[in-house]
């Protein structure tokens, strides 16, 4: 090029922004680990990128030293998620779980001798609607390709009038957090004396190693239904707030603290809003989600608009990965787990 009749060698302006790592080329090869594949990940862009830092933070936040809060929102127990929330609460890894009643009505339901199974959205032959309406004669609910046959609920609602409610009437108003306490054992009890083949699951490891449950939102489920049945012919009742205390101290004893958020709705911002009456917030958080930011609704929001709440630290390590957690949640857990054990 030239400039006023002189030649120079041309040099790229000044990028104060522009990254200078090169995208790569992943490679996908019979017998890599799972870790290998996500470090394959790192490699490339978009969603692999993020699915990379997500497993590079989740693996920091396994360290003894974090105490880790799990958002468990969505259809993840039915779907066939239980058994990996379950060893991470059994491993350590979890200290306090935030999930819905629908996550430990299922949850039960496989304790006690219930299964889902796989089932289809609807036959080739049928529109959907007229395939949900054969199985609503058949008697048997659909999540999206999951069945479950609706016997399993009134296996589920004599376990909790025979196991689960009458222990708690006695001891007047108690938290939401003793209910899954005492859920959990209960589960563990019954699939002990059934010798059922499906393990215990999340409710009976968390009780087991002391793990607290929150579930903020009970009365959205049939959990939190059969709870309010319940209690209209008897002593039992469920103290709201009183869960508030102890997700608060955790929150304040906590030297580091991390966040795991599989889903939005409720869960998502109770584990998030602990940090609000704290004096620090998290230093690492992770998301797995498929709704967008761009509604402005709490469940895509990103982990960054946190920030701004005081939710998360400045400093904090952060990722979200926009993509179906089925997927998502083993990638992230299996791969951050292989890392923390070399």
């Amino acid at each position: 090029m030239t400039d006023d009749g002189d030649d120079h060698e041309w040099q790229p302006p000044e990028r104060e922004t522009f990254s200078h790592d090169p995208i790569a080329h992943a490679e996908a090869r019979a017998g890599m680990t799972v870790g290998q594949l996500a470090e394959e990940y790192g490699q490339a862009g978009i969603g692999a990128a993020d699915l990379h830092e997500a497993v590079d933070i989740y693996a920091e936040m396994l360290d003894e030293d974090v105490t880790n809060f799990f958002g468990l929102a969505g259809a993840m127990v039915p779907t066939g998620m239980r058994r990996i929330v379950a060893d991470l609460i059994r491993d350590g890894h979890i200290d306090a779980l935030v999930t819905t009643g629908a996550n430990l009505t299922h949850d039960a339901i496989e304790a006690i001798g219930g299964k889902h199974h796989h089932g289809q959205v609807h036959d080739a032959e049928k529109t959907e609607r007229e395939h949900d309406e054969q199985l609503r004669d058949e008697e048997v609910d659909r999540i999206y390709n999951v069945y479950l046959p609706q016997e399993h609920f009134a296996l589920f609602e004599g376990h909790l009038r025979e196991e689960v409610f009458p222990v708690l009437a006695e001891e007047g108003a108690v938290s939401i957090q003793r209910l899954t306490e005492r859920l959990g054992r209960a589960n563990a009890e019954v699939n002990e004396q059934e010798d059922v083949e499906e393990g215990p699951g999340i409710a009976a490891a968390a009780a087991e190693h002391d793990v607290p449950i929150y579930c903020p939102a009970i009365q959205d489920s049939v959990l939190g239904l059969q709870a309010w049945m319940y209690g209209q012919t008897s002593d039992f009742s469920l103290d709201a707030l009183a869960d508030m205390d102890t997700i608060t101290d955790q929150a304040f004893e906590a030297d580091e603290a991390g966040a795991m958020v599989v889903g939005g709705g409720v869960p998502k911002n109770f584990v998030l809003q602990t940090m609000l009456v704290a004096p620090d917030a998290y230093d690492y958080a992770v998301q797995l989600t498929m709704d967008q930011p761009s509604t402005g609704g709490l469940s895509g929001a990103t982990l960054d608009e946190a920030r701004s709440w005081g939710k998360l630290e400045k400093a904090a390590r952060n990722a979200s990965v926009y993509a179906d957690a089925t997927i998502t949640l083993p990638l992230v857990v299996a791969a951050a787990r292989e890392r923390a054990a070399e």
